[in-house]
């Protein structure tokens, strides 16, 4: 029998991010988001809906997460579904559907208040990790075209 679990989500967090580190050293983190989807009804009224979906990250994403985000960012998230079950003290059995991230991105610009919150003060918020940097196109070696001053040509180069 053929599965396929893959959940992909952007919203931003509810909560600031719970982090632990286990016996064994590995970290986990927990993080609330909430997704929202607009809508107009038949009616034309405008509604919103938002979804809470709880997240746990492991390892070095965790601790990335742990690190950078706080409760009101936005974050773009990957993961799969997993259903927890258990039973309460009463003796009832209780189920919650939950995601594990599988990868995540930064979403946003640096916000000037992460300074005071731990966050770090070089550009991006501390992202500058989280994707590598732009790199430069090679400049063509082929010379410039009959007549061409070479000098007009690099003005016009965007970059």
């Amino acid at each position: 029998m053929a599965s396929f679990n893959k959940v992909i989500l952007m919203g931003n967090l509810t909560r600031d991010p719970e982090l632990r580190v286990t016996s064994s050293g590995l970290s986990i983190c927990k993080l609330g988001l909430a997704v929202s989807r607009y809508y107009t009804t038949k009616d034309g009224e405008k509604k919103e809906e938002t979804t809470f979906v709880d997240i746990d990250a492991f390892g070095r994403q965790a601790e990335t997460i742990s690190k950078y985000m706080r409760k009101g960012r936005p974050i773009f998230v990957e993961g799969r579904l997993r259903l927890d079950q258990w039973e309460s003290k009463e003796g009832e059995k209780r189920s919650k559907l939950g995601v594990v991230l599988d990868n995540f991105q930064f979403i946003g610009g640096r916000d000037d208040n992460d300074n005071e919150s731990g966050g770090s003060s070089s550009g991006g918020g501390g992202y500058e990790d989280a994707s590598p940097p732009a790199r430069r196109p090679k400049q063509s070696s082929a010379p410039a075209p009959d007549g061409a001053d070479e000098d007009v040509l690099d003005d016009d180069v965007p970059f």
